[in-house]
């Protein structure tokens, strides 16, 4: 690992260069330690303080481990990751710094996972997987999997929200829950922020996306495993869901009836994101969602409308890559939420059928992808098919066009995404909503 500069001198460059670092197109002002507090092994957990330009702040979680008369980044082996996991079997403590304290506590599954407590967790392996690029991740031994949010946001993290609550509710398509970390300022105005999850090891082959392309380039039985997969998808969606909607008296996991209020946000998010691909395209492409708004807009209405709308939880970024395939089926993972919405917003109870459409377009996804690859692949037919196994397994839709308008929406802001990003992508979803709304 490259070494850090000592503590006192943190700079712009160093901080810019690391890919979790969330403002790149932001002018970095300064960058200095706003916290500093002291694992029992030596290591460190810093906050650093990244000022900008604009005259905007933000505060960056950084592990640390000492060299001379500053510090370096941890590298595997040194043992700062399992010393983090130790620590939370060892009851959980609170790290106090000169700013706040950092408060480390067990989760409910980590007695179970580490029935050998603080000397177990001192003889883990550490291998950092480094295919994260907002987070960190750190495989510890055969059993536990750390995660470490470096940007520092103040509230409530629904990624440690949900899967604790998954845990106790015994949900079996996720990791289990079994230890956090927050930072506390000492500033009592200000709220903890999440700064790592402990859950449990998937043995997992890959994620869905990859497994399904696998599926859908095989001229043999691949598109019938692949169909047998959508509906084993639909079926874990289904159980998410009860579990999600298992504790309506508690506050923050409500299942009711939408409100009308509720209903005209949806509307007018949906709108908006319609008007924000349009606006994303140029020449052709533009006519063409143009031409096709006044259509969109129709089924948007109907969201004002929607009979039988209800509200829970929801994964909130729901999609193949979000689940992992494993020797005993699929495993729901991530749940953040999206994370450029602010945590109240990925925090907010919406319509399970969010989480279907997500999932339905990233099935579009993966039989159009698998068309470019595979000319003899016929995707419509597939599809018809995978959307059938998938909705029969999760039960049906109670309300098929308020799913409609979330499918439309969520391929409206595919056509925004890949315009900025993947420009040679853009037929694909834009494709899509001519089919949806045929």
């Amino acid at each position: 690992m490259a070494p850090m500069a000592p503590s006192d001198q943190l700079d712009a460059t160093w901080l810019a260069s690391r890919r979790w670092f969330r403002s790149k197109a932001r002018a970095l002002r300064s960058v200095t330690v706003h916290d500093e507090a002291t694992l029992p092994d030596g290591g460190a957990l810093l906050v650093l303080d990244a000022g900008f330009a604009d005259g905007g702040h933000e505060c960056y979680m950084v592990p640390a481990w000492p060299a001379g008369a500053g510090y370096r980044e941890p590298a595997d082996g040194d043992g700062l990751w399992c010393e983090v996991v130790a620590v939370m079997a060892d009851g959980g403590r609170q790290l106090e710094g000169q700013q706040g304290r950092f408060s480390l506590e067990p989760g409910p599954a980590l007695a179970g996972l580490l029935p050998g407590g603080r000397a177990q967790a001192d003889a883990l392996t550490e291998r950092s997987l480094g295919v994260e690029q907002s987070n960190t991740s750190i495989r510890l031994g055969d059993r536990l999997m750390l995660k470490i949010y470096r940007l520092l946001e103040p509230g409530i993290n629904p990624e440690l929200e949900l899967t604790e609550f998954l845990t106790e509710a015994g949900f079996a398509h996720a990791p289990l829950a079994a230890g956090s970390a927050h930072y506390l300022p000492n500033d009592g105005a200000a709220e903890p922020a999440a700064v790592a999850i402990v859950q449990s090891l998937v043995p997992a082959r890959g994620d869905a996306w990859a497994w399904m392309l696998d599926r859908l380039g095989s001229p043999a039985h691949g598109p019938i495993e692949g169909l047998a997969a959508a509906a084993e998808i639909g079926g874990v969606t289904a159980e998410l869901h009860h579990a999600l909607q298992s504790e309506p008296d508690r506050p923050d996991f409500p299942s009711r009836a939408a409100t009308a209020e509720e209903l005209a946000a949806w509307r007018t998010g949906a709108a908006e994101q319609l008007e924000a691909a349009i606006a994303a395209l140029d020449g052709e492409d533009r006519g063409r969602l143009a031409g096709l708004a006044p259509a969109v807009r129709r089924v948007f209405d109907a969201i004002g409308e929607a009979p039988m709308a209800w509200v829970s939880r929801i994964h909130g970024d729901y999609h193949l890559g979000q689940l992992l395939a494993t020797d005993a089926g699929f495993v729901v993972t991530d749940f953040e939420g999206e994370p450029a919405r602010p945590l109240a917003e990925r925090r907010r109870p919406s319509s399970p059928l969010r989480d279907v459409a997500g999932m339905l377009r990233s099935l579009d996804y993966a039989a159009r992808s698998a068309e470019r690859t595979r000319p003899d692949f016929e995707p419509d037919p597939w599809l018809s098919d995978a959307r059938a196994a998938l909705l029969n397994a999760y039960g049906g839709s109670a309300d098929p066009s308020l799913l409609s308008a979330f499918e439309l929406e969520k391929a409206c802001y595919e056509i925004r995404y890949e315009a900025n990003f993947r420009p040679d992508w853009v037929p694909l979803p834009l494709g899509a909503v001519e089919r949806l709304i045929a």
